[in-house]
């Protein structure tokens, strides 16, 4: 089946997490991406410990898999010119600077439309593109605190605390593909491309909406839970088996209560009046003894076996696993979700290893798909001959430092 997004281009001017998201989204469905990066390349290149993987730290891999990389000086009236290029062969212009930066740089929305008529141009930044919090700078962990998302977390009366991975970069990246994605179904069906705003904040507030309807409906916040399920459920909570391994039960039905009941062969447990109901279970005394008897319990056995016999059962529950175990279990799980990569590095060397490829859920990625990541500039010359420069062109902005390109 041909790819969704086959025969698109994506024109992507972002950096960092949120907008390479996106767009790793429209490559994983088939769409071309050409990533313009500075001179020195997106800054996420270098995040986090792993100096020695050379500008291709993973985290730069996780959002960057089968794009194609040209280097170019914006600052510069040349470089200005070949962005403009790319713009006009392009479907969609994506970028996540602050905003206003596009407008100086002649690249807004009104420029580009002119340069590609039906062009979908998505913005993405921590605020939106008008409001009072238009011109703050923001990045994850900062919106992560102004949106309630930190104040969320944990116990009642433990301090805020961050969720420990970017999600609001990836949750902001993941609604704006899918609002591209909208706006390329309308053009095909009406013949007009339009202007996105993806605010992270706004996407946080979305993310939360578990947490934020009930005070927009009732006025009421809802407690902070911990590792208790949102229903407030004793049985939806985390239990520490024999051999120390925890254990995450998601027992919020009365059906599910009695297939643990079962399972623990105490069937008296479902007809005790204090646990015979959701309702009952919940009440603050009748939760803690049951919590109490089940912690007991769930000591009596290793945290696998209670994984399999409760889940085989109809009581839902889980291993607490850290990530390297995850990746373990999905590599064995038969779904094709992690895919062999090659990162070539400076040195001349390869590393080899795996990426996420949530792509195959839409075969988008058909044999000899793309396994790579770019380097800075990678395919400078090749995207300046798609856009027809000529090979002295070519050659003259290498050298006048506008393009960059590897030796």
């Amino acid at each position: 089946m041909p790819q969704p997004l086959a025969g698109y281009r994506v024109a992507d001017f972002s950096h960092v997490m949120a907008g390479p998201f996106c767009s790793h989204f429209l490559r994983m469905l088939g769409a071309e991406v050409i990533k313009l990066e500075a001179l020195q390349g997106d800054p996420m290149r270098n995040y986090g410990p792993f100096r020695e993987w050379e500008g291709m730290a993973p985290a730069f891999v996780a959002a960057n898999v089968g794009k194609q990389s040209i280097a170019v000086n914006l600052k510069h009236p040349r470089g200005v010119e070949v962005a403009r290029r790319l713009v006009a062969s392009a479907d969609v212009v994506l970028e996540n600077f602050r905003p206003g930066v596009m407008q100086r740089l002649g690249l807004g929305y009104e420029t580009c439309r002119e340069l590609r008529a039906g062009v979908v141009y998505c913005s993405i930044s921590g605020y939106g593109q008008f409001g009072a919090q238009r011109d703050y700078p923001a990045i994850d962990n900062i919106v992560q605190a102004t949106s309630g998302m930190m104040a969320a977390n944990g116990d009642e009366g433990d301090p805020p605390s961050r969720v420990g991975w970017p999600v609001v970069d990836t949750y902001t990246g993941t609604l704006a593909a899918l609002a591209v994605l909208s706006a390329l179904l309308q053009r095909e069906r009406f013949g007009n491309g339009q202007y996105i705003d993806v605010s992270m904040l706004d996407a946080s507030l979305v993310l939360l909406t578990s947490l934020a309807t009930p005070y927009l409906v009732t006025g009421q916040t809802l407690p902070r839970t911990g590792n208790i399920g949102y229903s407030g459920a004793p049985t939806a909570a985390v239990f520490v088996a024999r051999d120390g391994a925890r254990v995450s039960l998601g027992v919020v039905q009365d059906n599910q209560f009695a297939a643990l009941c079962r399972v623990i062969g105490e069937l008296q447990l479902a007809q005790d009046p204090r646990f015979a109901t959701v309702s009952e279970r919940a009440k603050p005394e009748h939760a803690a003894a049951l919590r109490e008897h089940l912690a007991r319990v769930f000591a009596c056995r290793d945290g696998a076996e209670w994984e399999q016999l409760l889940n085989a059962a109809g009581a839902p529950c889980g291993l607490v696993r850290d990530i390297a175990e995850a990746c373990a279990a999905a590599r064995g799980g038969g779904r094709d979700l992690l895919e062999p990569l090659t990162v070539p590095l400076r040195s001349g060397t390869q590393a080899q290893g795996e990426y996420l490829n949530a792509g195959f859920l839409f075969e988008t990625d058909g044999p000899g798909g793309p396994r790579t990541v770019p380097g800075i500039g990678e395919h400078s010359k090749a995207v300046l001959r798609s856009l027809r420069f000529e090979e002295a062109e070519i050659g003259d902005l290498i050298a006048a430092g506008v393009v960059g390109s590897p030796t």
